[in-house]
């Protein structure tokens, strides 16, 4: 629940109204397998998964992903390629997973490892992980 809301009962114009802030988006070709790699490798809870779209909830952070399908009448499809990478240049970092621990579930669940976990200068301890759509996901913490 967000706000009192029930994410697998609102009422999408409901869900709409409450969004604030800064959203992402993001277009793939499984939802429900994207969701559930999302949450096997860094805990994240999904909601309302359909063939179509989900919520998801990274703490209190929310996000959508939609199928290709529900882009139809948008422009931003004609854009997007047939073949990963979709979000080439676009990092998703998470900033309160453990790399270790997300690297060490990726493979198991279709991720490339694009570099394992690494104590980088600017004190966080990082990895990428690039999902079957893509998406370089961060998983991130800062360095002891």
């Amino acid at each position: 629940m967000i706000d009192g809301m029930d994410l697998e009962t609102v009422k999408p114009e409901d869900f709409g109204r409450t969004l604030r802030g800064f959203g992402v988006n993001l277009l793939v070709r499984d939802v429900r397998d994207e969701a559930e790699r999302l949450s096997a490798v860094f805990g994240m809870t999904a909601h309302r998964v359909s063939d179509d779209f989900a919520i998801l909830l990274y703490g209190p952070q929310v996000f959508q992903l939609h199928s290709d399908g529900t882009y139809h009448a948008n422009p931003l499809l004609s854009l997007v390629p047939e073949q990963p990478p979709r979000g080439a240049g676009l990092e998703l970092r998470l900033f309160e997973t453990d790399p270790d621990q997300a690297t060490a579930r990726a493979g198991a669940h279709g991720f490339h490892v694009l570099q394992p976990p690494t104590d980088k200068p600017h004190g966080l301890r990082e990895a990428y992980l690039l999902c079957p759509d893509g998406y370089a996901w961060v998983p991130s913490r800062p360095l002891d």
